[in-house]
């Protein structure tokens, strides 16, 4: 049986791109370069996000140029988790690697990545060292997120990892079986499982412009995150209901036995007004929360593709058949 040790893997690598026609034209030569390094079979599959700028042409001028490069187009911007799963479905190598396109990742520790999963790792995942590149909300609110998800979840998110990684076939195969259409891909690592290590590494200034990843983006993966991998939400509304319930029943005690003992007229009517109020805050928030994951549901049963495709360009690896993994 041929082993990580002996044999070089051939290497997918697989970078979504929205709008980093500036960052490409540096960003892909640097990366092939460093994968040649590694394996003589090497592909590099940019997945284009529906992009508005110049990513197109820019494409068009490097599959041409390099005859590992391989352009996917996706029909309109599904968003950065769909891309992902596109780039991860078209990849054929023995081991993958995730990187973002806009050169923040940086493509020397790919070797590194390479040696630990010779030494046997399925997933080498990198974990930023600092934050330094983000507000103090971000920081946060990015803290918050990640006790919130993994709390009492058997399945743990690393915090502080992104999708810059490693992962030998047997992990993607895996992930390739996961169809669910919201996706949080984060998540969905930690949910195969498998062999994992982590790496740190401190990210570097973007190649070009700004993100386009901002705080409204991080809060919409964040709730997807929380409502995908979490029913933390549902167990807080049961507990705040118990205790409600409790507390309820407790007062209704006391003003029945204070009725009855001391002959004094239950007076009230701010206390029923702020009573009303407060429990149908309460009511609203829960359907609120119930309706967010009955939502999720409806966008499941549909059973809709999770991108499309329209456009393909570049060779990358050959199209393999399914064959034994290295051991």
């Amino acid at each position: 049986m041929p082993t990580r040790q002996t044999l070089p893997p051939s290497i997918s690598c697989v970078i979504p791109a929205y709008n980093e026609a500036r960052s490409l034209g540096a960003l892909v030569p640097e990366v092939l370069a460093t994968l040649q390094t590694l394996s003589a079979q090497v592909e590099l599959i940019i997945v284009d996000d529906g992009s508005r700028d110049d990513t197109l042409a820019v494409m068009h001028a490097l599959c041409a140029r390099y005859p590992q490069v391989s352009y996917l187009k996706l029909s309109r911007n599904f968003g950065k988790e769909p891309a992902l799963t596109a780039g991860i479905d078209a990849a054929q190598g023995d081991v993958v690697i995730l990187m973002d396109g806009d050169g923040q990742h940086p493509v020397s520790l790919v070797p590194d990545m390479l040696a630990q999963w010779r030494g046997g790792a399925d997933v080498v995942y990198a974990v930023r060292r600092t934050r330094e590149d983000q507000s103090s909300l971000q920081i946060t609110l990015t803290a918050w997120f990640y006790k919130l998800v993994n709390l009492g979840n058997r399945v743990k998110i690393p915090p502080n990892a992104g999708d810059f990684r490693l992962m030998d076939r047997k992990v993607v195969e895996a992930l390739k079986r996961l169809t669910e259409r919201n996706r949080f891909m984060k998540g969905l690592y930690a949910w195969v499982g498998f062999n994992s290590t982590a790496i740190d590494y401190e990210p570097l200034p973007r190649t070009d412009g700004k993100s386009n990843f901002g705080l409204r983006g991080s809060l919409s993966l964040a709730f997807t995150g929380i409502l995908a991998f979490s029913i933390a939400p549902l167990r807080a509304l049961t507990i705040t209901g118990f205790m409600l319930s409790m507390m309820a029943l407790g007062y209704g005690l006391w003003v029945v036995g204070e009725y009855f003992i001391t002959g004094i007229a239950v007076p009230g009517y701010a206390t029923i007004v702020v009573g009303m109020m407060f429990f149908s805050g309460i009511q609203l928030l829960s359907i609120g929360i119930l309706a967010e994951y009955v939502g999720r549901i409806y966008e499941e049963v549909k059973q809709r593709p999770n991108y499309l495709v329209s456009q393909r360009l570049g060779q990358g690896l050959p199209l393999q058949l399914p064959d034994q993994p290295l051991a």
